[in-house]
């Protein structure tokens, strides 16, 4: 990160960043069809998400207790979400996420239908940056419709 950059909430990032690709991705969709550049979104999303949990890690160190510190609690800034917490232990980090600032935004913007492609998708991606021995496993989202966003970060046995 540059030494004058001063870092915005993920939140506000993500509106930037829906304002900026979804007018984008739909006029590419309309001229090239839904599912060629859904595919090229998804993929090129996962690489930048990718890159950003390598930066981070690279930054404050990788393991479950650096992404307790330096992720989970950077995405609930500014009420972006609410959340259950169901376990912390050592190996694993799990809560529900009740509420979702990001799925409201992506719905008043009108990109609620891609929503998840261009956040929930994301995540997995980034995790793998950040720490190759970290894995995700989530069953449902809020944007897809689910009643929580069930996520359940542990150590790959």
């Amino acid at each position: 990160m540059r030494e004058n950059f001063k870092e915005i909430p993920l939140l506000q990032q993500r509106e930037i960043e829906a304002k900026v690709m979804g007018p984008l991705i739909r006029a590419f969709c309309r001229e090239f069809g839904e599912e060629r550049i859904y595919e090229i979104v998804r993929r090129t999303l996962k690489e930048v998400s990718r890159e950003a949990g390598r930066e981070l890690s690279e930054r404050c160190g990788g393991g479950l207790d650096s992404l307790r510190k330096n992720c989970i609690s950077r995405w609930g800034e500014g009420g972006a979400q609410k959340s259950t917490p169901k376990e912390d232990s050592e190996d694993c980090c799990s809560f529900d996420v009740t509420y979702c600032a990001f799925a409201e935004i992506y719905r008043e913007l009108g990109y609620g239908d891609i929503g998840t492609i261009i956040s929930c998708e994301r995540d997995e991606a980034f995790l793998n940056g950040f720490d190759e021995n970290l894995e995700l496993v989530r069953s449902k989202t809020l944007m897809e419709g689910g009643d929580c966003c069930d996520f359940c970060y542990r150590k790959k046995k």
